[in-house]
């Protein structure tokens, strides 16, 4: 039989094992734990600024849960998923800053951060990328972002794990330790409100569509009484 010893897979990150990493970093590897930040930083990201409501606020509740997460990872059991176990500590530390933040009386951060304030080539002849287009689509973005914000937080987390990052209810219910059938209504009830607060921002929109009073009307209104005072020409 073969005395050498057994090495656990170096793998590159797109096949490597949740648990293989997790065993490796526990066992002190950076690149093993980097790797698994890169694989779920989208998801616990957006766990967490659904939680805050705030980009900045987000980034660093889940810098100090990443923490937690390495000096714990040898509690970490693999007949779990580490996603599962990696969102809950995010939760916990973001909802932790909530109440810290309510003891402290302190006003919530209401700045808008820009987005993609940098210039882009674009095909002219490319509708998709044109720079109207595109500017539209951040538009959208934003009223979406906006209106998710806006949702009762029992509800927000869920329909951003559901919706935006599209875990089966299963994940999000066992993530947020809830039964998956409040995953369920918690997710339809969010879509309702979501729908209705497009829905008026909508109409609020049509209404100032197009515009036409104040000065275009002034404008369209003086040259058609200037055009009908002068002499008809033959």
């Amino acid at each position: 039989m073969s005395s050498e010893p057994v090495v656990l897979s170096s793998a590159p990150a797109e096949s490597a094992s949740d648990v293989a990493l997790a065993t490796q970093a526990a066992r002190g590897d950076p690149q093993a734990f980097e790797r698994i930040m890169r694989r779920h930083n989208r998801l616990l990201f957006r766990t967490a600024r659904s939680i805050l409501k705030t980009d900045a606020e987000a980034e660093d509740a889940l810098q100090d849960a990443y923490l937690l997460a390495w000096r714990a990872l040898g509690s970490f059991r693999a007949d779990a998923k580490l996603s599962t176990w990696l969102v809950r500590i995010v939760i916990n530390e973001a909802l932790g800053r909530l109440r810290r933040r309510s003891a402290q009386v302190l006003p919530l951060d209401a700045t808008v951060e820009p987005v993609n304030t940098e210039e882009e080539d674009t095909v002219e002849d490319d509708p998709v990328h044109r720079p109207d287009r595109e500017a539209m689509r951040s538009e959208m973005r934003c009223l979406l972002e906006a209106c998710i914000d806006s949702l009762p937080e029992a509800f927000r987390t869920v329909f951003v794990l559901r919706a935006v990052e599209e875990l089966s209810v299963e994940e999000v219910a066992t993530s947020l330790g809830l039964p998956e059938a409040t995953v369920r209504t918690r997710y339809f009830r969010a879509r309702g409100l979501l729908r209705e607060g497009l829905a008026r921002d909508v109409d609020l929109a049509l209404g100032d569509a197009f515009s036409f009073d104040g000065e275009r009307c002034d404008r369209i209104v003086a040259r058609v009484l200037a055009a009908h005072a002068k002499p008809h020409s033959r």
